[in-house]
């Protein structure tokens, strides 16, 4: 089982990034300096860094199953909510989960998905403290085979849904690569153009933590050290 601990993501928009993200979803910032700043999401940490050359991802939040419609009605008060032709809440039947989606301060795409198979706390409503850990990261790649054997040879993780052709999500239901090919897939549930953007992950697997860098197309997998910072 993989999980994502820190995923260091690039903002050409600093400050409309870090009020959207202490104000609007009303996260912890852990950390701040010059040209990064750090949120809490659950387990997870979310650290953004300042870069002209920014372009826009896509990554997930698991919350909890029992909850979707609770997380909708938190969510509309804040964000305007991507559907697909007027469905709000995406129903994955074959990961038995279910997903919504909204535009960050940079339109990054970012997913609230509850997975019916993780059996998380739920509560009575539905706050930032449901917000449980980043499961996802967006990889567009040219090569989805090439990524694979470098994350299924330095991190034992195989295949949780797809193929090498133009999806594949490696990993599992706590922490998944979500890997695209660029040329012939591009973002659900609005169609953005899936752009190859540096990011870098650290990754907990089987009480190991692993750094996963991803950089102009190509991915490097190498013992962690304290943090990604």
């Amino acid at each position: 089982m993989m999980r994502i601990k820190e995923l260091k993501l690039y903002t050409r928009h600093p400050g409309t990034q870090r009020w959207f993200y202490s104000n609007v979803l009303e996260l912890e910032v852990l950390r701040r300096t010059g040209r990064e700043v750090s949120f809490a999401i659950g387990e997870s940490i979310l650290t953004l860094v300042t870069s002209e050359s920014a372009h826009p991802y896509h990554f997930a939040i698991n919350i909890p199953s029992s909850k979707e419609e609770k997380a909708l009605e938190w969510l509309k008060e804040r964000v305007e909510i991507l559907d697909d032709e007027g469905r709000e809440i995406q129903p994955f039947d074959s990961w038995n989960a279910r997903a919504m989606y909204f535009y960050d301060a940079d339109k990054n795409i970012v997913e609230f998905i509850s997975r019916r198979n993780l059996k998380y706390p739920a509560g009575r409503t539905f706050d930032p403290g449901r917000m449980f850990e980043i499961s996802e990261i967006g990889v567009p790649v040219n090569n989805i085979e090439k990524v694979f054997n470098a994350l299924s040879n330095e991190l034992g993780i195989g295949i949780f849904d797809g193929d090498f052709r133009q999806f594949c999500a490696i990993g599992g239901e706590t922490g998944l690569f979500i890997c695209i090919n660029k040329r012939k897939k591009t973002w659900f549930p609005v169609g953005d153009k899936a752009y190859t953007v540096d990011f870098t992950a650290i990754v907990e697997v089987g009480g190991d933590e692993f750094l996963v860098s991803f950089e102009k197309g190509n991915i490097r997998v190498e013992q962690a050290e304290i943090a990604v910072h």
